[in-house]
Order: structure tokens, then C-alpha cells, then sequence
């Protein structure tokens, strides 16, 4: 794999990471309600639940390009309008609330582990991504797909580990900032929809790597 591609992803990774989501504000409610150990439980849940979604997407692609390989320009053209559409509804979606008073139900640590797994692999919309995203990463052409894939999922898992890592450690200081600045939210929600266009137009123009 290149080093603009894995650069590449690297940016995508973290400008999702940074960008407000459901899972930034489970992990949130966690550390304030049951303190920052119940907040990296839930980091440590979404990690398994993307390692999980990553295998799924590296296995099925395998396959399919194995089988047919204009499939895999299918999937580009594909991936690229799932990816402008992400874009267009990043751009028009409302800022999230934070509340700092977040209390979630106190639950054992395994059961919070369980419950930020679960609702990562039923998450659609997470499905989707990776089906969307990891094809312009993933190059038949460079050698083993479950290879290039283990790679990309250590990217993504220590880029959005370390993000909502620090969200849980710091807990309600964390909610207070984002609270309180509203704008940093509208900023991080442009420059995310503007790295979906970005990639979007580099799938359907087709990969130099």
C-alpha cells in the first residue's frame, strides 16, 4: 500500500474520530455516569465492533472481485454516489447537543462493553461506510485483501481510540467545551463533509494506486 493512501485514510479517520456521533456521546454519558474506566470499556466495544465490520467488508470484497472482476468498478461507481450522499447529508445535518449532565444507567462494565458492540455492528449506517469507504483503500492488485484490511482497521481503531479515548478520560470537561462552542461543531461538520466530496470525486475518477 502507497503512502498517499494510507495517508489518505489516515485523514478520513480522523476527521470522522473528531466529528460529534452517536458513539462519541455513549462514551461520553458513560465516563460521566459511571467514571472514565466505563468510558474506555465503551471505546474498547466500538473497537471489536470495527474490527468486526472490517473482516466482514474484507472477506465479501475477496470474494467479489475473485468472482467477477468488474464488480470491483461497479462497487467503485457505487461507493462513490454512497459517499457524495454522505457529504450532502454531513453538510445539511444539525450540530449535536452535549448535555454535561448526561446520565446514562449505570450497568457493569461487561454489559457496557456489550451494549457499544452490539449497537456498532447493528449500526447500518456503519455497515454502509465500510462498504462504501474501504474499496477505494483496498487494491486487489497489491497483494492480500484481509492484509491491507488488518492495516487499515489498526489505522482506524488507534486514530479513533485515542479521540474518544481522551473523551472518556476527561469526561464532563470535554461535554462543558463542546457545549459551549457551537461553532467548533459547525467547522468539524464542514471539513468531514468536505473529505466525503473529496473521496467521493477520487472514486469516481478512479485510483492511481
Amino acid at each position: 500500500m502507497s503512502f498517499e493512501t494510507l495517508a489518505l485514510f489516515s485523514l478520513a479517520c480522523l476527521m470522522l474520530a473528531i466529528t460529534p456521533g452517536p458513539d462519541m456521546i455513549y462514551v461520553l454519558s458513560r465516563s460521566i455516569a459511571q467514571g472514565p474506566l466505563a468510558g474506555l470499556v465503551s471505546v474498547a466495544g466500538f473497537a471489536v465492533g470495527i474490527t468486526c465490520h472490517a473482516l466482514a467488508a474484507a472477506f465479501g470484497l475477496a470474494q467479489l472481485f475473485e468472482s467477477s472482476p468488474l464488480a470491483y468498478d461497479v462497487l467503485q461507481y457505487a461507493g462513490a454516489a454512497y459517499l457524495a450522499w454522505m457529504a450532502f447529508q454531513t453538510f445539511r445535518s444539525p450540530e449535536l447537543p452535549f448535555l454535561t449532565n448526561a446520565k446514562a444507567p449505570k450497568a457493569a462494565l461487561w454489559r457496557v462493553f456489550r451494549q457499544a458492540c452490539i449497537g456498532n455492528l447493528l449500526n447500518p449506517k456503519v455497515i454502509l461506510f465500510f462498504i462504501a469507504l474501504f474499496p477505494q483503500f483496498l487494491n486487489h492488485q497489491d497483494g492480500s485483501i484481509l492484509g491491507q484490511t488488518l492495516i487499515l482497521v489498526l489505522i482506524l481503531n488507534i486514530i479513533g481510540s485515542a479521540v474518544t479515548g481522551t473523551i472518556a478520560l476527561l469526561g464532563g470537561r470535554f461535554g462543558t467545551f463542546m457545549s459551549s462552542r457551537p461553532r467548533f461543531q459547525k467547522v468539524q461538520k464542514y471539513l468531514l463533509g468536505t473529505v466525503f466530496a473529496g473521496l467521493a470525486l477520487r472514486l469516481a475518477m478512479g485510483r492511481s494506486t
